[in-house]
């Protein structure tokens, strides 16, 4: 069982292979659908809308050498105070059309989700030097026992699920299943389907 902190550096990414469990402890960004596509409609022009500035200038030291959560948490607030209720990943392909930009513009390292990506984000954890962690599914509240604070909410108008929330975790459970080295547990998965499936049709 690796421990590892956030922020981390690309040398300890390139250590880590398909199969490490890790536990994660630190700072890192919840994202979805929407985020992603606020990052790359927003953050990444040049300039940054006035009006993103300062939230542009957050996820940018979230994420440079962090970790986004695919994850729509449920919370509840007390006193000003926001807690994760239930915390389970949700299913990360969605996010295969972006995630190799936010990988390279945003230098993240941890992608953490269910499921797994595709060749575009692979090779992006590859030339980048990011991994992919999967999360425990319907482990929800398990999760949400990580998390220690919410430090803060962005973008809460794009609902409570799609918002961008700034947690800190302390061993937060997951599985590398995707590497800086190519390897991707979730392809070779698909690839044993694929061929078990043709030697069915075959027979």
């Amino acid at each position: 069982m690796r421990k590892l902190t956030l922020p981390l550096d690309e040398n300890t990414i390139r250590s880590l292979h398909v199969g490490d469990p890790v536990l994660l402890s630190g700072v890192m960004l919840t994202g979805r659908d929407t985020a992603h596509t606020y990052f790359l409609d927003e953050l990444l022009k040049d300039p940054i809308p006035e009006s993103e500035v300062e939230v542009g200038k957050a996820v940018r030291r979230i994420l440079h050498g962090g970790a986004i959560y695919h994850c729509g948490p449920v919370v509840k607030k007390e006193n000003e105070t926001w807690t994760f209720v239930a915390a389970g990943p949700t299913t990360s392909i969605r996010e295969e059309p972006y995630e190799a930009d936010v990988i390279k513009h945003f230098g993240v390292r941890v992608v953490i989700g269910k499921g797994g990506m595709g060749k575009k984000t692979l090779a992006a954890c590859q030339e980048h030097g990011a991994i992919y962690l999967h999360a425990i599914g319907g482990a929800a509240t398990l999760i949400a026992r990580s998390v220690t604070q919410v430090e803060s909410v962005y973008k809460l108008e794009f609902g409570v699920p799609e918002a961008l929330w700034r947690i800190r975790v302390e061993d937060f459970p997951g599985v590398v299943t995707m590497d800086s080295h190519g390897k991707s547990i979730h392809e070779d998965i698909r690839a044993a389907s694929q061929r078990a499936l043709e030697g069915l049709l075959a027979g």
